[in-house]
């Protein structure tokens, strides 16, 4: 993986429970909240310059500013929720743009395994542990149920195998 190792580790535990934050938020709600959003890019742009060459930074903040315009065309076009496409927006600046490749199959497993697990759970009585989850009753996926897990895999796995 091209993302550095040692960055990685600075910003898993930062990240880690803005993720989980998302998935909950997603499910319990069907949405992703703004102040979610604005710490995830917070913790790049304060961390960013600490831990990574400043050129490699400001590349990789730059995919933020594009993956934001992607996600606004996106979301217009009605393929995807504003919440996902500002979450993929903040989590961009994460992600090292030569690992895209090895994220693809990433973001897939996480995502049939997200989906299927709240597709077992909506029905079966595990959804009674959370009765009032909205998206037990929307037809859309949540999909920060995918999103912020796909990270903090992608970054754990870039703290073992990064460079």
């Amino acid at each position: 993986m091209a993302f550095s190792a040692s960055a990685a580790l600075w910003f898993l535990p930062f990240v880690l429970p803005i993720c989980l934050y998302v998935a909950f938020t997603d499910l319990a709600q069907m949405r992703i909240t703004n102040q979610a959003v604005i710490v995830m890019a917070l913790v790049f742009v304060l961390m960013g310059p600490l831990v990574l060459p400043f050129d490699v930074y400001l590349w990789q903040l730059a995919q933020m500013g594009i993956a934001l315009v992607a996600g606004i065309a996106l979301n217009a076009a009605g393929v995807m929720g504003a919440g996902d496409a500002k979450f993929i927006a903040a989590a961009a600046p994460y992600i090292a743009i030569r690992d895209v490749g090895d994220l693809m199959p990433i973001f897939a497993a996480v995502l049939l395994a997200a989906f299927a697990a709240h597709r077992l759970a909506k029905h079966t009585s595990l959804r009674q542990l959370a009765p009032h989850w909205v998206s037990w009753d929307r037809r859309k996926f949540p999909m920060g149920l995918a999103l912020g897990p796909t990270l903090v895999v992608y970054l754990g796995l870039a703290a073992v195998y990064g460079s």
